[in-house]
């Protein structure tokens, strides 16, 4: 049904136009996190609510006051000071595995959000990372979404390989220590600074990063704002040689430099996802096709669909190439996409699918990554990596 419009008559030669237009589409945008966690709401009803913030200030002002022990709005605060512009909120009376799992559906349902962040995970360690499964879980399961995992608190390096060892999953990257930053309640306390998990300010790193250079710009090397000191100094030696393994990001201090997020390597044991910017390029992909490409549900599907799906992902990693996210001398030589009869037998066609093959020279490592892009009745999806021989 068209707009409803109405034309009023004011003055001679003056004609003032009103009507319902359809609401407006949010931009497509990368380095939004969704923050998961307790606050004391303003309101009863502000805990059923996902509150979408643009500055930090409206914490304050439609989700709740900040307190001492308030480690969701650190969390919140530090992505807003390290560059971030815009992040989705759900509060919860507890944090538990029943009651995450329905902020994750919930989260679930905002394709604006591509990163996830759950800054406090209760007493219990064991539980702790049972959750954290269960983020990396969803990520991996809603396909165009990342998490950003913290240490445990006064981890020593042997138990945060441990934690690390237990995640199984490709969309997510686990970043320790944990940080020092200033109390909300600095005033009123004996204490200036408190501890609290990083993630908050990491995803503000990657939003600066998205904005100033793009996904395909590791989220490392960036110094962390707000920060005051670390809970614990790894050293260069430490960090190569200890126990913590090296997909582990570290965050260091650098004489001279500052605090820095040294590290963006991926929880996956997958050579090819070992980078956090290499899978992000993928996630954002996915999460481009199903922006911009709906139409095609229920189109016929035949060589003509194909071929415009081709055409997309063409123009989609053409933009890629051009910003300095893929390596070669030419397109050709970064990139490749396939949609054709090849990718689409019988069988997939019947099954309700359409099938495009990419393969992309990300940034690193310098070698074709191929995956499958799925469209089916759910959304689009990944299959794969493969090696490219393996789909002659």
């Amino acid at each position: 049904m068209p707009a409803r419009e109405e034309w009023v008559f004011d003055k001679p030669g003056v004609y003032l136009q009103k009507g319902f237009s359809p609401p407006r589409r949010d931009p497509f945008e990368t380095g939004v996190p969704v923050f998961i966690g307790r606050c004391r709401t303003n309101t009863d009803k502000e805990a059923d609510k996902v509150h979408r913030l643009t500055l930090w200030s409206h914490f304050p002002q439609y989700v709740g006051k900040t307190y001492q022990e308030c480690i969701l709005g650190y969390a919140v605060r530090g992505f807003f000071q390290n560059g971030g512009t815009r992040c989705y909120v759900i509060v919860v009376p507890d944090v538990n595995p029943s009651t995450l799992q329905t902020a994750l559906d919930r989260a679930a349902k905002f394709h604006s959000i591509d990163l996830v962040c759950v800054p406090e995970l209760g007493e219990h360690r064991a539980t702790a990372v049972e959750m954290q499964q269960m983020i990396v879980a969803h990520c991996d399961d809603a396909g165009g979404q990342f998490a950003i995992l913290d240490s445990w608190r006064n981890d020593e390096p042997a138990k945060v390989a441990k934690v690390w060892s237990d995640i199984d999953g490709t969309n997510g990257a686990l970043y320790y220590p944990w940080v020092y930053v200033r109390n909300f309640e600095e005033q009123r306390s004996a204490e200036t600074r408190i501890l609290v998990p990083p993630c908050g300010h990491v995803a503000g790193v990657y939003a600066r990063t998205d904005d100033a250079r793009g996904v395909h710009k590791a989220p490392a090397n960036e110094t962390l704002e707000g920060v005051l000191s670390l809970e614990r100094h790894v050293t260069h030696v430490r960090h190569e040689i200890k126990p913590i393994p090296s997909r582990v990001n570290c965050i260091r201090s650098f004489p001279g430099r500052g605090i820095r997020v040294w590290g963006a390597r991926t929880l996956s044991a997958s050579d090819a996802w070992t980078y956090v910017n290499v899978r992000r390029i993928f996630l954002t992909a996915i999460r481009w096709l199903e922006w911009h490409m709906k139409w095609i549900v229920f189109e016929p599907n035949d060589a003509r669909l194909w071929a415009e799906i081709e055409s997309q992902l063409h123009q989609y990693f053409l933009k890629l190439y051009r910003q300095g996210a893929l390596q070669g001398a030419s397109p050709q030589e970064a990139y490749y996409v396939r949609c054709n009869a090849q990718t689409n037998p019988r069988d997939v066609i019947e099954s309700g699918q359409v099938v495009a093959e990419v393969g992309l020279a990300a940034s690193v490592p310098f070698e074709f990554v191929v995956v499958r892009l799925i469209y089916g009745a759910s959304g689009v999806s990944i299959s794969g990596p493969t090696r490219p021989e393996q789909n002659e």
